[in-house]
Formats: C-alpha cells, sequence, structure tokens
C-alpha cells in the first residue's frame, strides 16, 4: 500500500506541475515573440515526437530498467524545464520542448509498464480510479495556480515550479522497489534495425491472435481521438456560433474539471462495486451524449450540461479502458505494443484535428461538430455490443491474472 500511494503522488505531483507550466509556457512564448503562430507551434511539438520516436522507443523501455528510465526522464524534465527561462531564442525553445517531448514518450510506456507490475490485477482498477482522481484535479487546480503565480511573481517561477516537481517525482519513485531484478533482456550493444524489426513483427504477432483485446482498445483511442478534434474547434464554437465571452469560455473549461473531479471521485468510491464493463460501456456511452448535448446547444447553460457530463464520465471510461488494457497485454511487451499503438493514434490524432479544421471552414462549425458526435456516438455502440459479448468475459476477469493472452 505504501508503495501504490508514493507512485500515486509521484505521479500527481509532475501532472500537477505540467498543468501549471501548460499555461506558463505559452505565455512566455507569446511575450517572447508576440505571434500567435509561435504558440500554436508548441502543439506540434508534441506530435511530431511521437511520430518520430515511439516507433522504437518501446523497444528500449521493454529491455532497460523501468523505474531508472522513470527516473532519468524526470531528471531530464527538470534540467531542460528550468533551463528554459534563461533562453532567449524561440528555435532553442522549441529544441527543448521537442526533448522533453522525446522525455516523455520514454516515461509513459514505463510507468505504464511499472503499474501493471507493482500493481496486482485485483487492485488495478482502484489504483487507475485514484490516478484519475489525482489527474482530473491537478487539471483543475494547476491551471489556478498558474494564474496566481503569474499575477503575483512572473511566469518564470511558474517554470521553475514545474522543474521542482519532476525532482519531488523523481524522489518518491526512487524510495520504490525497483521490480525488474534480472538484466537477462538488456539491449544488446548495437540496436539493430533486426531487432526493430523483430519487435515490430511480434507486436503484429499479438494483434493477429489478440483481434478482440486490440479492436476494443483501437474503438476507445478513436473516440478519443474524435473528441479531442472536437475540443481543438471548442473555442470557435464557443465565441463564433454561441456569441459567448471569454470569461464564459472559462467557466466553461473551469466546470469540466468540476465534473471530472466529481467524476473520478465517484469511481473510486465506487471502484470495486463497478466492474469494468460497466465503467467502459457507462463511460463512453455517457460522455458521447455529452458531447451531443454540447453540439446541439444554443445557451451558456446547455454546454455547461454537456460539459459537466462529459467531464464526469471521462473518469469512468478513462479508468475501465486502462485497467482492460493492463490485465490483457503482456506486461514483457507492454512497452513496444503501447509505443506503436501510440504511434498510430498520434498520426490519427494529427489527421482528425486538421480534418475536423478543414471542415469547419467549408460548412458552418456547428455541423461539422455534429457529425464528429454522431461519429462518436457510432464507435460508442460499437464498443458497448463487443464488451457485452458473452463468450468475451474472460478478458474483463479481475480477481486473478487474466489468462486471455494465452487463449
Amino acid at each position: 500500500m505504501k508503495n501504490r500511494i508514493l507512485l500515486l503522488f509521484g505521479l500527481g505531483i509532475s501532472t500537477l506541475g505540467d498543468f501549471i507550466y501548460l499555461i506558463a509556457i505559452n505565455v512566455l512564448v507569446l511575450q517572447m515573440t508576440g505571434s500567435a503562430a509561435a504558440v500554436a507551434g508548441l502543439w506540434m511539438i508534441g506530435p511530431i515526437a511521437s511520430l518520430l520516436t515511439k516507433f522504437w522507443i518501446g523497444s528500449l523501455v521493454d529491455r532497460w530498467n523501468i523505474r531508472r528510465i522513470m527516473m532519468g526522464t524526470d531528471l531530464i524534465r527538470a534540467l531542460f524545464v528550468a533551463a528554459i527561462p534563461f533562453i532567449d531564442s524561440i528555435w532553442l525553445i522549441y529544441g527543448c520542448l521537442f526533448i522533453l517531448s522525446v522525455a516523455k514518450s520514454f516515461f509513459e510506456p514505463a510507468s505504464l509498464t511499472y503499474i501493471t507490475s507493482v500493481v496486482p490485477q485485483q487492485d488495478r482498477k482502484q489504483f487507475n480510479s485514484f490516478r484519475s482522481l489525482i489527474t482530473s484535479g491537478a487539471f483543475l487546480v494547476g491551471p489556478a495556480i498558474s494564474g496566481i503565480l503569474l499575477l503575483f511573481f512572473s511566469v518564470q517561477v511558474s517554470i521553475w515550479l514545474n522543474a521542482i516537481s519532476f525532482l519531488l517525482s523523481l524522489w518518491m519513485i526512487a524510495l520504490l522497489p525497483d521490480v525488474q531484478k534480472k538484466e537477462a533482456d538488456a539491449v544488446p550493444a548495437r540496436f539493430s534495425r533486426k531487432i526493430l524489426r523483430d519487435d515490430w513483427k511480434a507486436v503484429m504477432y499479438f494483434s493477429r491472435h489478440q483481434s478482440y483485446i486490440v479492436l476494443v482498445y483501437f474503438l476507445a483511442q478513436l473516440f478519443m481521438i474524435i473528441a479531442l478534434g472536437m475540443d481543438a474547434q471548442e473555442v470557435v464554437f464557443i465565441r463564433q456560433v454561441l456569441d459567448l465571452s471569454e470569461a464564459d469560455y472559462g467557466l466553461l473549461v473551469s466546470l469540466t474539471g468540476v465534473g471530472s473531479v466529481l467524476g473520478a471521485f465517484t469511481v473510486s468510491a465506487v471502484a470495486k462495486k463497478l466492474s469494468i464493463r460497466a465503467l467502459i460501456g457507462t463511460g463512453f456511452l455517457m460522455v458521447s451524449i455529452g458531447y451531443l448535448i454540447y453540439a446541439f446547444s444554443f445557451s451558456f447553460f446547455s454546454v455547461a450540461t454537456g460539459f459537466m457530463i462529459l467531464g464526469f464520465f471521462n473518469a469512468f471510461s478513462n479508468t475501465g479502458i486502462m485497467t482492460f488494457f493492463q490485465n490483457n497485454v503482456p506486461v514483457e511487451t507492454m512497452g513496444r505494443i503501447s509505443s506503436v499503438y501510440g504511434l498510430f493514434q498520434s498520426v490519427l490524432q494529427i489527421v482528425f484535428i486538421l480534418l475536423v479544421g478543414f471542415t469547419g471552414d467549408i460548412i458552418p462549425v456547428r455541423y461539422s461538430i455534429i457529425g464528429a458526435c454522431v461519429l462518436m456516438g457510432v464507435v460508442s455502440m460499437y464498443l458497448m455490443m463487443l464488451i457485452l459479448k458473452k463468450d468475451k468475459q474472460h478478458y474483463f476477469v479481475e480477481e486473478s491474472y487474466s489468462q486471455a493472452s494465452n487463449q
């Protein structure tokens, strides 16, 4: 229990720092350049880094010591974040942000593998619900803290606070046990294309022989990508279609955060009573309903209702699909599988953001949002049909280690 608390706080502190830093780095770049395009460039660095790194990072994560990866990437992120306020070139800042994105690409599959290794299967649902609660809380509190720091101190203080959060995360992870005592699978002296090719074959083999797992996970990721595409047009819809103010928009984002916190708190309180199927089915269906209410809204109240619903049930869907993935993917190949799938997710993410934005310039934004919501509803219904199949019940076993991957 102590180890899980340390892990939760380690991940939570760095997440809080990320949300504080998110506001600060946008303000810093705008102060330096006065260019909206320069700020927009910040949002392209992460997906670009993912496209360039995720096809090979998983091979290293599955062979290196995952606890050391987590500690090393936290240290790298702390150093590069701390250096940003001393840089006066926008291109050097972009370079730092690219390195930070690469470090994050290492940290995410490593932390997922570590959680799966250290948390017993019967406790993963509860752990993931608590992590969702901490992330939702950081989403709500982080920007507020950043705003206070910007008001009373400076953008540099906000950025340095993020660096400190990574150091605190590193310290807490250092107190955790090393779940990999053996170094038998260490990376060879030369990390060759043959190793990378063999690893991709292993991922493809898993995908062919566990098509049900892949299909459920893919549909969940597709659902989230559609949501992200709509989120990219959120400010346009609220400001231009509904003619609401910037203050209204800020309040709506805060209400979404409140809904997320309430949903995460509810899931953490009743996680042991809700099955993984219930979390996935209810979560994705209700999030799609929330977006549908948002798409057909004509007032602040109706948008707020939709945002609260989708924020509340996001915790259900995230906890359910994460637990499903952890329970059914072999831990020894989890880094490779999650990274390769993450690569395809990044490609689809970029395509869908551009698609929604492009259609929004051709047809009214409301129609493009409604179209995306309809697609989201179809995905959620198909996902529900898949998880309710009686002959697939063994994929949702919670009491003991799932044997699905061997069947």
